[in-house]
């Protein structure tokens, strides 16, 4: 089951696609955002969920305050599960009368929608398949450079196993992070 963990929308279950997707655990999507609202960077944000699948770490950042929130998703089942997702998280803001988040999903693949969208980002979520290879990952940090604010955060999640991603020039390592399996890079604007 993935549920969000807090904010207006805190305990409400999302669905998840059957196959084809693998969920962000409910611990490193706690360590995640534990770690942002320490910093004090969800509430208010424009967050980016990419490779967003059910759109469970964009739709936990507009739970807990972020203003506006986009998730991508290419496969037509997944990008259907999140849009009914959004509505699982708007009709919780409703009823909590919390400020409503703008949410968006586009069913694109990543390097269409980096390649067309015009908009900038406070935080971007990077969940690809494992199997997605370095060389795409790096081209997918490429194209979003363009996409990131000042000081923005990216936080890339892959199986432990991975190498460290490679870098374009405007993006830079912050810290690595493990959580079994999972590595969590977190990475800056330069």
């Amino acid at each position: 089951m993935t549920r969000i963990i807090a904010g207006f929308a805190g305990s409400q279950r999302l669905s998840v696609p059957s196959s084809g997707t693998r969920p962000t655990s409910d611990r490193v999507r706690e360590a995640i955002f534990s770690a942002l609202e320490s910093r004090d960077l969800v509430g208010g944000c424009a967050a980016l969920d990419l490779y967003a699948g059910s759109g469970a770490l964009g739709l936990e950042a507009a739970s807990r305050g972020a203003a506006e929130v986009t998730l991508v998703e290419k496969n037509p089942v997944a990008a259907r599960i999140a849009k009914s997702n959004v509505t699982v998280i708007l009709k919780a803001a409703a009823a909590s009368k919390a400020p409503k988040p703008r949410i968006t999903v586009s069913g694109q693949t990543v390097t269409a929608f980096l390649g067309t969208s015009p908009a900038q980002f406070d935080i971007v979520f990077i969940d690809p398949p494992y199997d997605l290879g370095e060389g795409e990952l790096a081209e997918t940090l490429h194209r979003l450079v363009g996409h990131v604010v000042p000081d923005a955060v990216v936080v890339v999640e892959r199986t432990s196993r991975s190498p460290e991603p490679t870098l374009p020039a405007g993006l830079v390592l912050d810290r690595r992070k493990d959580y079994g399996e999972t590595t969590l890079w977190w990475l800056t604007t330069a």
